[in-house]
C-alpha cells in the first residue's frame, strides 16, 4: 500500500494502450471556435501517459461530490450506518461542542475503509463557503483516529486529507501534513507528488513543489528509473512541458543519465512547445548512449514526420521500426496519418491507411475518424462519406466525433436538412451528441442564415435536457431565452 506496485509487464502491455487511446479519444472534449473543432486527438501524448501507472494504490481520489455512499455486498451495510454515523457528529462541530467525546460515544472502531469512507464524505461536502471548517474538522477527525488503540493511518489516507487541503485552499496545513507523513516513516510516492503538482500548479509554487521531491532522500519513485523519470512522468500527464525542460536541466547537471522514457518524454515537450529542431538531436544522443528508439519514440517521430508532410521518411521509419523487431499498430498509422491530414496531403493519407490493411492492422474508429475529419476540413465531402459508409459496414462504430465530422461536412456543404438528420440518426444508433455536436450544427445553421432552424435545435437541445449549462454560449443574432 505505501509504495508503488512494480510493473513488469513489457512496455505495460503496449497493445492495451492502443485500445484505451480509442476510449480516451471517445472522452476527450474538444475545443470548439465559431464551430470549427480543433483535432487534438492526444494520439502521441496518451499513449505515454500511461506508459507507466502513477500510482497503483487502492484509494483513488477522483470523487464525486453528488455520489452517496455504495457499499454493494450486504456485510457493508454496518460500515455504511457507521460512516454516517460519524459524518453526523462531524458536521455538528462548533465551538461549544465537545468533538473527542462524542465520537468516544459512538463506540466506533476505526479501520481503514471507514477512515477512507468518512474522509471521502467529508471531501464531498467541500464547497466555498465551508472551507476552513471542513479542513479543520477533517484534521481533528485524523488526530481522533490515530490516538485510537489498534489503528494506525496508511499513506491512503493521508492522501485524502491532503485532498481535503487542497480543497479548501490550507496549502500550508498540505505541506505539513507531508512533512508529518515522511517524519513518521511513509514514504513520499508518486501519488503524494502528484496531489501536491497538482493542486499546486495553479497556486503558482510548482517549481517549489519539483524541488523538495528532487532533494527528498525519501521520495519512493519505483517502477521508474529514478526521481527524476517520476517527476517528469508526472509533469507530463499535467501538460507541464516548460517545467519538464527545466527538470530535465537540472537532471543533467547531476550527472544523472537518461534512459529511454527520459528521452521520449522530453521529446515530446520539445514538440509540444514547438521545437521540432531539437528532437533529431535527441534522437542522435539516444543512440550515443547505447539506447534504442521504442513503441513511444517511433510514435513521436511519425507524427513530426506526418505534419511535416515527408511521407517517404515515414515509409523509411515504418521499415526501420520492423526490421528492429517493433511491428507497427493501428496506433502508429493513425499517428502518421493524423499528422499528414493536418498537412493536407490526403494522398499520402490514403495510401498509409491502406498499408496499414495491407500489413494486418484493423482501422478503429479513431483512425475513420482521423481520415473523415481529413476529408471534410479539404472540402471532399463525398470520399469523407465513403470512409464513414465503409467503417459502418465493417463493424466500427461511429463516436461522437465521427458524427460530429459528418455533420460539419455536411453543413459546410450546404446539406443542412441531411445534418439534421444525421443529429438524429446520432440519437438512434445510441450515440449521445454533446455539446459540441450542438455548436458544430447550430453555428452553421446560424452563419447560413437558417435561424428557425438553429432555434429548434437548441429548443430540442433543452427538451432533452442536453447539456443545459451550457445553453448560455448560444449569443448572438438567432437565439433568445
Amino acid at each position: 500500500m505505501n509504495s508503488i506496485t512494480i510493473l513488469g509487464h513489457r512496455m505495460v502491455q503496449i497493445i492495451s494502450h492502443c485500445l484505451n487511446i480509442s476510449r480516451r479519444f471517445c472522452d476527450q472534449p474538444f475545443h470548439v471556435d465559431d464551430g470549427v473543432v480543433s483535432r487534438e486527438f492526444d494520439l502521441v501524448e496518451e499513449p505515454l501517459k500511461k506508459m507507466y501507472v502513477a500510482s497503483c494504490e487502492s484509494v483513488d481520489l477522483s470523487y464525486k461530490k453528488n455520489d452517496s455512499f455504495r457499499y454493494g455486498e450486504q456485510r457493508f451495510s454496518d460500515l455504511g450506518i457507521d460512516v454516517e454515523r460519524v459524518l453526523e457528529v462531524l458536521r455538528r462541530d462548533c465551538l461549544d461542542f465537545d468533538f473527542r467525546a462524542a465520537l468516544d460515544g459512538l463506540r466506533v472502531r476505526p479501520s481503514w475503509l471507514l477512515v477512507r469512507e468518512v474522509l471521502y464524505g467529508v471531501l464531498r461536502e467541500v464547497n466555498g463557503e465551508n472551507k476552513t471548517t471542513i479542513a479543520k474538522v477533517a484534521y481533528k477527525f485524523f488526530l481522533w483516529c490515530d490516538q485510537q488503540e489498534g489503528y494506525g493511518h496508511t499513506p491512503n489516507t493521508y492522501h485524502l486529507l491532503m485532498q481535503i487541503f487542497a480543497e479548501c485552499d490550507e496549502f500550508k496545513a498540505m505541506w505539513r501534513l507531508v512533512d508529518e507523513m515522511i517524519k513518521k516513516g511513509f514514504p513520499a510516492t508518486a501519488r503524494t507528488f502528484n496531489i501536491l503538482i497538482c493542486n499546486c500548479c495553479e497556486a503558482g509554487f510548482a517549481r517549489k513543489v519539483v524541488v523538495k521531491f528532487i532533494k527528498s532522500k525519501s521520495f519512493n519513485y519505483r517502477p521508474f528509473k529514478h526521481s527524476y523519470n517520476a517527476i517528469l512522468h508526472s509533469l507530463l500527464v499535467l501538460k507541464q512541458y516548460k517545467l519538464i525542460e527545466w527538470v530535465y536541466r537540472q537532471m543533467l547537471l547531476e550527472g544523472l543519465s537518461s534512459d529511454v522514457l527520459t528521452y521520449n518524454i522530453v521529446m515530446l515537450a520539445k514538440y509540444r512547445l514547438g521545437k521540432w529542431y531539437q528532437l533529431e538531436r535527441l534522437r542522435d544522443e539516444m543512440w550515443i548512449n547505447g539506447l534504442y528508439p521504442d513503441f513511444h519514440t517511433y510514435n513521436i517521430f511519425l507524427h513530426v514526420l506526418g505534419k511535416g508532410d515527408k511521407p517517404f521518411a515515414a515509409h523509411k521509419l515504418l521499415d526501420e521500426m520492423r526490421e528492429r523487431g517493433i511491428e507497427p499498430t493501428v496506433l502508429h498509422f493513425t499517428t502518421l496519418i493524423d499528422g499528414l491530414s493536418r498537412a493536407g496531403n490526403l494522398d499520402a493519407c490514403r495510401y498509409f491507411f491502406d498499408e496499414m490493411v495491407k500489413h494486418g492492422c484493423v482501422p478503429d474508429v479513431v483512425a475513420y475518424t482521423v481520415m473523415i475529419t481529413g476529408y471534410v476540413v479539404a472540402g471532399e465531402l463525398e470520399k469523407a462519406q465513403e470512409m464513414f459508409d465503409e467503417m459502418i459496414s465493417r463493424g466500427q462504430i461511429p463516436n461522437v466525433f465521427t458524427y460530429n465530422s459528418m455533420i460539419r461536412g455536411l453543413c459546410l456543404a450546404g446539406k443542412f436538412d441531411e445534418a439534421c438528420l444525421m443529429l438524429k440518426e446520432m440519437e438512434t444508433k445510441g450515440c449521445s451528441p454533446n455539446f459540441v455536436v450542438y455548436s458544430t450544427l447550430v453555428s452553421n445553421l446560424r452563419n447560413a442564415g437558417k435561424l428557425s432552424l438553429a432555434r429548434k435545435v437548441i429548443k430540442q437541445m433543452k427538451r432533452k435536457g442536453k447539456c443545459v449549462h451550457h445553453i448560455s454560449k448560444f449569443k448572438g443574432k438567432g437565439y433568445k431565452r
